[in-house]
């Protein structure tokens, strides 16, 4: 037993050092939260029993007399990758301790899973740490940096994250803090590269009728609002009774999607100017927006049906990217695009076998109206060669055969560019947000070409390499020569195979498109 004192009023307590579910109202001493500290081990090179103190926590362990080195010992077997302890009363400043396993301390860049152990290892450790302390209800908590601060900030952001604004009952809200002074500047920056993919699973979470099209575009410019100066915005109608901007653009292919709901749609246009130069020529991010997806005439089976109100994970992804960017005030100029709308079966909806012309005048055969997502893309893509961009990078979930061929491992990349993929790719290894290359051969298009009624078929010929064949179409409404579709639909969701992620979903990538900016921004 230590003895230590309650922070607010002075008394003293006696409690066991070691207890993992010891009842909560142990730590309410007096009716006062307390504060937690997240501290992490590394396994011993080469010993399969002992491990090595960070800097943080040997620091600790000399203000204690070697008391944390003494209880991780006779605590049980060496803390692994993953694995954690709670400590009771060992110092009076954190009545409530978490060590975490960190892994190996040489842990860098592996070639074979396509990111860097290391940082995961830390966001891993970090966020359980989190959790640990936020169920214990302490409402404050400092979290040391374990040689990287910016993915100690990521791990603790994210793994705190639970979407429960709808519930009465919900999880405590704790504030974290960087332990020490080590690199303050990557603690911020790993709250903000947080706080932006939190901002996508937030969108992507919310039900279908409170995240309308306008709704969600309307959260969009209200996290922009504070940087007014440098970002403008413009929300693009259509209504019923008018002629709107939709319609003058000729976007009939977004339109044929969205016409079977009582919804109108919204095009979301943001710019950012961050660029000291402003003619730079901007980054163009377009995201399908989606906002419930039925299938339309050709309606879903029910089963599952409701996680089709993330359907605009790609619009609500670029959308949280530039949100990020921004707050960042990364040197770069960034133009975000959203074409938003429900995919609803009506008297009003598209029937299979219509034919719609989007924007570009190519003419499209709807064969099946629940591949919708392609449709929205294409008229968007064409208006975004207007802005004469550095490259195009659009995220989407678009096909189902996209989950089965890579799961939730990675995002799957489909560019007309090595240069543009190469900087996606390394954006993710620093990230662990990882992206996977996919072909783009021409036996891919001759399937969405060959159509009986117009210029292209928004359905492949044959149900095989459905991922393959949704890309090919988007590529007949690019003229760029840099740029890269993104089939977000396998990591849209988290079940427990993102470690510093709860169950529900998963904003995957916005971090890596916020790196993958953030680079591109050296680069001008």
């Amino acid at each position: 037993m230590f003895n230590f004192k309650c922070l607010l009023c002075n008394a003293k307590y006696a409690c066991h050092f070691i207890l993992k579910k010891m009842p909560i109202a142990t730590f309410l001493l007096h009716g006062h939260l307390l504060n937690g500290l997240v501290l992490g081990v590394y396994e011993k090179e080469g010993e399969t029993d002992s491990f090595d103190l960070t800097t943080a926590a040997r620091s600790l362990d000399d203000a204690v007399s070697g008391k944390l080195s003494e209880l991780l010992k006779i605590s049980g077997p060496a803390l692994k990758k993953g694995k954690n302890r709670i400590f009771y009363g060992l110092h009076e400043d954190f009545p409530c301790v978490a060590v975490v396993g960190l892994g190996k301390n040489n842990a860098g860049v592996c070639g074979s899973e396509n990111w860097d152990t290391g940082k995961e290892n830390i966001r891993a450790a970090l966020s359980a740490g989190c959790r640990l302390l936020q169920d214990l209800e302490v409402s404050h908590v400092e979290v040391e940096a374990c040689g990287d601060a910016q993915a100690a900030a990521e791990g603790a952001v994210l793994g705190l994250f639970q979407y429960d604004l709808l519930k009465t009952k919900k999880k405590t809200k704790v504030t974290t803090q960087l332990h020490g002074s080590d690199d303050v500047a990557g603690w911020e920056k790993g709250i903000l590269y947080g706080e932006g993919q939190n901002l996508a699973r937030l969108l992507m979470e919310g039900p279908a009728n409170l995240i309308t099209p306008t709704a969600f575009a309307d959260t969009i410019e209200e996290k922009l609002a504070p940087y007014s100066e440098r970002v403008t915005s413009s929300l693009h109608f259509f209504w019923v009774q008018s002629q709107g901007w939709i319609v003058e653009q000729q976007m009939g292919a977004f339109l044929s999607v969205s016409k079977g709901s009582e919804e109108p749609p919204v095009f979301l246009e943001l710019h950012y100017n961050g660029s000291p130069d402003k003619t730079q020529a901007p980054l163009l991010l377009v995201g399908k927006g989606i906002t419930f997806d039925s299938g339309g005439i050709s309606l879903k089976p029910p089963s599952g049906m409701d996680a089709m109100r993330a359907d605009m994970g790609g619009a609500a992804t670029v959308c949280a990217a530039l949100v990020t960017a921004v707050a960042l005030k990364l040197p770069i100029n960034i133009i975000g695009l959203a074409p938003l709308c429900e995919n609803m079966p009506s008297g009003k909806a598209s029937k299979p076998g219509d034919v719609v012309t989007a924007k570009n005048g190519k003419t499209i055969q709807v064969d099946n109206t629940d591949a919708e997502g392609r449709l929205v893309l294409a008229d968007a893509l064409c208006y975004a060669h207007t802005f004469s961009p550095r490259a195009i990078v659009n995220a989407a979930t678009l096909t189902g055969a996209m989950d089965v061929a890579l799961g939730s491992a990675a995002t799957g990349v489909f560019s007309n560019s090595d240069w543009l993929w190469e900087r996606l790719h390394q954006a993710s290894v620093v990230t662990g947000d990882r992206v996977w290359r996919m072909p783009l051969f021409q036996h891919y298009t001759r399937q969405v070409t060959d159509s009986q009624l117009a210029d292209l078929n928004n359905v492949g010929s044959s149900r095989s390499g459905g991922a393959c064949t949704a890309a090919a179409f988007l590529r007949e409404f690019v003229t760029a020569p840099h740029w890269a579709h993104l089939d977000i639909a396998g990591v849209m969701g988290n079940k427990d195979e993102v470690p510093y992620l709860r169950k529900g979903m998963s904003g995957r990538p916005t971090r890596t498109l916020v790196e993958f900016a953030a680079r591109l921004a050296q680069e001008a």
